[in-house]
């Protein structure tokens, strides 16, 4: 599975590339208003400190705008994605993409049901991104669709990436891993819990203060 920051903040970025697990970073309007720098400045510098898929979103809300966008934001880099929400306008940009050879990378955002995913899938679209925690927060459950989109993708072997957006926890993350999900994305503070656990702490502890106990005899043989 890869994993993707779903942030702007550039610190963030560079923390998890200095432990080698970063494979992509997902943004969008939200993250990057929080940052408080130049849109355009700010992705920049985020696809130079990135080596894999960035997504920018697009803003437009009509066909022409987003395709305009999109061919903007794909001159800014090589690893550039760009997000296209899940609306009938979105859908005609995606195939017109498609349909010039897929020059452009794409992700399809705001996937909310097998069968909208089945549609980015359909069209040709590099990733689709199922928002699970916010199903989960309306009471249904999220990891349904990321489960049957992967096995729509098996079905008729299509080549687009189930990207899991919307996680909220490490336990979000476990079960896209399980369901076969090629890629979560998460937030930085998600991502920090990976790694970590009670028993984990509590034996290194214990390690290092026997070690200090005994270090001084270790050392004099």
């Amino acid at each position: 599975m890869k994993f993707f920051l779903d942030t702007a903040n550039l610190e963030q970025i560079k923390k998890a590339n200095e432990l080698g697990l970063l494979d992509g970073v997902t943004t969008n309007p939200t993250l990057c208003a929080k940052e408080n720098q130049p849109f355009e400045q700010l992705e920049k510098q985020i696809l130079k400190e990135v080596k894999g898929p960035v997504s920018i979103e697009v803003i437009a809300q009509d066909t022409a705008g987003m395709l305009k966008e999109a061919r903007t934001y794909a001159s800014w880099g090589k690893n550039v994605v760009v997000k296209l929400p899940m609306i009938p306008e979105g859908l005609k940009a995606l195939r017109t993409i498609r349909n010039e050879g897929h020059k452009i990378k794409t992700n399809v955002t705001l996937v909310f049901s097998a069968q909208q995913g089945l549609l980015a899938m359909k069209l040709g679209a590099t990733f689709v991104s199922p928002f699970i925690g916010r199903l989960d927060d309306i009471g249904d459950r999220g990891m349904n669709v990321v489960e049957d989109l992967v096995k729509i993708k098996k079905n008729y072997r299509f080549k687009t990436e189930v990207l899991v957006g919307s996680i909220r926890s490490v336990e979000h993350v476990r079960e896209a891993a399980l369901a076969g999900a090629d890629i979560a994305t998460m937030p930085h503070n998600v991502f920090e819990q990976l790694w970590k656990h009670n028993l984990t702490d509590v034996g290194q502890k214990k390690f290092m203060d026997d070690w200090e106990k005994a270090k001084s005899v270790l050392l004099k043989k």
